[in-house]
């Protein structure tokens, strides 16, 4: 990541989130861990969760400020998701994140495969949401945003069950958005070509697939952006943040890619 972002060339107010604590989910890697740290880095006290201690311990220990916290947890685990958030104390901001899961066609996915994903996501997003809204309104703010993909607008070929639950999240935003207190908003991250694990992974699976190295993997996909380049997962970070700001209270139930320009619809 580039941290320069975090320091010389951070885009906001040092202290813009004074006061606010942050839970993020899938804190440990990628994009994830860059919103923990940006959001640390704006002045919020972060709750970070994800199932590995040894990396929540070292994203605690790299953020900026004091106060932040670790919480281990399998967010699939939805009876130990409820008793985690039943014990917090106020959360103003909430970010819904979790690994995708493996690529491939969708025909050749079982019903089974679609239960864990769900779970990580839809199932435990609904579930912490709940939990955390009535103390949201008490507090007079709150911010929801989920990192989802861009898929939710142009399903992306290999990934048929990763396109089916992004658009279920989308959905499930989106709904929420009208239901929601005047002072809680939801929004959703989508997520381009995004420099971290989870698109090695994905380029190492089509070139399994397909025969194709790697690179050429790769530059196919840089073929179709045109930055050129991989989003540095911190630039989603700061997308993030600006939708977690006080200013961005009038945006709500809105779908912003940060895709360097990769997809085509309006």
């Amino acid at each position: 990541m580039n941290d320069g972002l975090l320091n010389d060339g951070f885009p906001f107010a040092e202290r813009a989130l004074d006061g606010q604590t942050a839970l993020v989910c899938g804190a440990s890697k990628g994009i994830g861990r860059a919103c923990a740290l940006m959001l640390a880095r704006a002045g919020a006290r972060v709750v970070a969760c994800a199932r590995s201690v040894v990396d929540l311990d070292s994203l605690v220990a790299e953020m900026h400020g004091d106060g932040h916290e670790a919480l281990a947890l399998d967010l699939e685990d939805l009876s130990a998701v409820r008793e985690a958030v039943s014990d917090m104390d106020t959360i103003h901001i909430l970010v819904n994140n979790s690994g995708g899961p493996p690529g491939g066609p969708l025909l050749e996915n079982t019903v089974d495969e679609f239960e864990g994903p769900f779970r990580r996501h839809l199932h435990a997003a609904h579930t912490i949401t709940q939990a955390l809204v009535p103390g949201m309104e008490a507090s007079g703010t709150g911010r929801i945003v989920n990192i989802i993909s861009t898929s939710v607008r142009e399903p992306i070929d290999n990934i048929g069950l990763s396109n089916t639950l992004r658009g279920a999240m989308a959905s499930w935003a989106k709904s929420l958005s009208r239901e929601l207190p005047a002072c809680v908003t939801i929004n959703n991250i989508m997520p381009g070509f995004t420099d971290t694990d989870r698109l090695g992974s994905l380029a190492a699976s089509i070139s399994e697939r397909t025969g194709k190295p790697v690179e050429d993997v790769r530059d196919d996909w840089m073929n179709g952006v045109p930055i050129q380049r991989l989003i540095d997962p911190l630039e989603t970070a700061a997308a993030v943040t600006w939708l977690c700001l006080p200013s961005s209270s009038a945006v709500r139930g809105i779908s912003l890619a940060v895709d360097g320009g990769r997809m085509r619809s309006i």
